[in-house]
């Protein structure tokens, strides 16, 4: 019968004592209560065959034999040491780095759950995301500092590669207690387009998209103009004026009576979610995988709500 390995944790106590000098000092170094660190030193010795340790009440010295033992599980640390070393670096070497930036609605809204997938399906891949304006997801896509971009604005430029993931809808939300939240008729374009709003700063996709949609609306001057959707929402409740926002923006808040939905007349007001990418038209590697969790997530909410419309 072969003898069992070694136990590293009882060799490394070993140790401990032996450079410490002492019983106390060297379960102390290694976080252990004494009396668990007496009773393993026994087991060493019982199976060593001799005593390793000569005990007094000056500390704990090693016996000849013990000085020999330590030397041999010296030895045998700085071994396990470098395979975990090694196994470390080799599972570094096989993690694959994806770098992805998202504007805000997306970054705020649906990156959690797309990232947390992607963890999920391929957990090689360690995702880096940067949260910007559509602007400037598009500027560090094609200075190739990002290698997956997902935008807000309608304006895809030529020079990047892009993916239609779903469409969004924006709209007009007030505090509860603005006029329009007591409208009896649905609020106009021209009328819309004419109010001051609290709107994203320049570059924001959110901003883009409403003043291609409605392109009057460009030469009214903001109430307010804000870097983030969480400071309009904000602003909004606290009676700043009304704004045109995602509605996976303000769901929440609407749901809750913070703020409310003031109707359009005539079409909805819709604009595309985009991934964008430079390099090669087809994508692969941790890029593609996480525009597959993208992808999917949106038939899935697409099921679920065609479910929940025939439910209604």
């Amino acid at each position: 019968m072969s003898e069992p390995l070694p136990n590293l944790q009882a060799l490394a106590l070993f140790i401990a004592v032996v450079d410490e000098g002492g019983l106390g000092a060297g379960a102390r170094k290694l976080g252990m209560y004494q009396p668990n660190a007496s009773r393993t030193i026994v087991t060493l010795e019982r199976q060593a065959g001799t005593a390793l340790l000569d005990r007094n009440p000056r500390g704990s010295r090693p016996t000849s034999a013990g000085l020999l033992y330590a030397a041999h599980a010296r030895d045998l640390l700085e071994s396990a040491e470098a395979f975990s070393a090694w196994l470390r670096h080799s599972r570094d070497e096989n993690t694959l780095d994806l770098h992805v930036g998202a504007s805000m609605t997306i970054a705020e809204n649906l990156m959690p759950a797309w990232l947390t997938d992607l963890r999920r399906s391929s957990p090689r891949v360690r995702a880096e995301l940067e949260v910007l304006n559509s602007a400037q997801v598009l500027e560090e896509i094609r200075d190739g500092r990002l290698q997956l971009g997902f935008i807000e604005t309608p304006h895809v430029p030529r020079s990047v590669h892009a993916l239609a993931l779903r469409e969004d809808e924006l709209v007009v939300v007030v505090a509860p207690d603005h006029p329009w939240a007591r409208r009896d008729e649905p609020l106009g374009l021209d009328e819309l387009a004419a109010t001051p709003l609290v709107v994203r700063e320049g570059g924001s996709g959110t901003r883009d998209a409403f003043e291609e949609l409605v392109p009057s609306a460009a030469g009214t001057p903001p109430v307010q103009e804000l870097s983030s959707n969480a400071a309009v929402r904000i602003a909004v409740a606290s009676g700043a004026g009304p704004a045109v926002i995602s509605m996976l923006a303000v769901r929440s808040q609407l749901e809750a009576g913070q703020l409310a939905r003031v109707p359009v007349r005539g079409q909805s007001l819709r604009r595309p979610l985009t991934a964008v990418w430079t390099g090669p038209r087809r994508l692969s590697g941790p890029a593609a995988e996480l525009v597959a969790v993208a992808s999917r997530e949106v038939r899935a909410g697409a099921g679920r709500a065609e479910s929940g419309s025939a439910d209604s």
